[in-house]
């Protein structure tokens, strides 16, 4: 199975985990990692797995790599309609109101369009005791493996 990582940043904690995610996965996989900014509406892909990583930035806003791919999807309206992905935030508790606001950003935005959500959102917390990467990584595993099934039930 294709799986693409996206990530959207501000100041490239989300690169970071995005890329440890996809080194993580990527030898028992088809993995790429790019940066939202850089990907298209229209080059999503039926049968392909995107996880998603994205920052939050602001009042919750999604972050300045993020807003030129929201910008494209609201211009471009594509149909997402058989593609699949999971996602995962990067936030700080500390902002009770705006906590992972990106994330429900962007998984709204997906869904919107047609998207299917593979698994449930995952917020890391940056006030929290965990590293972003413990619960990331086991968050890629679990989608992959969903993914997996529901793929595989379609072909």
């Amino acid at each position: 199975m294709k799986i693409v990582v996206l990530y959207g940043t501000e100041t490239g904690n989300a690169e970071m985990l995005a890329e440890d995610v996809a080194a993580e996965i990527g030898g028992a996989h088809d993995v790429s990692c790019h940066n939202l900014s850089d990907h298209a509406p229209g080059e999503f892909e039926p049968g392909a797995l995107y996880l998603l990583i994205t920052s939050t930035y602001g009042d919750g806003e999604l972050p300045a790599s993020a807003q030129p791919f929201a910008a494209r999807m609201a211009a471009e309206r594509p149909d997402l309609k058989g593609i699949h992905f999971a996602i995962f935030g990067l936030g700080d508790s500390e902002y009770h109101e705006t906590f992972n606001g990106g994330g429900k950003t962007l998984a709204a935005l997906m869904i919107a369009h047609g998207a299917t959500q593979i698994g449930e959102r995952v917020a890391h917390d940056a006030s929290g005791p965990d590293l972003a990467e413990d619960l990331a990584f086991p968050w890629a595993e679990e989608a992959i493996a969903l993914a997996e099934g529901r793929l595989g039930e379609a072909a």
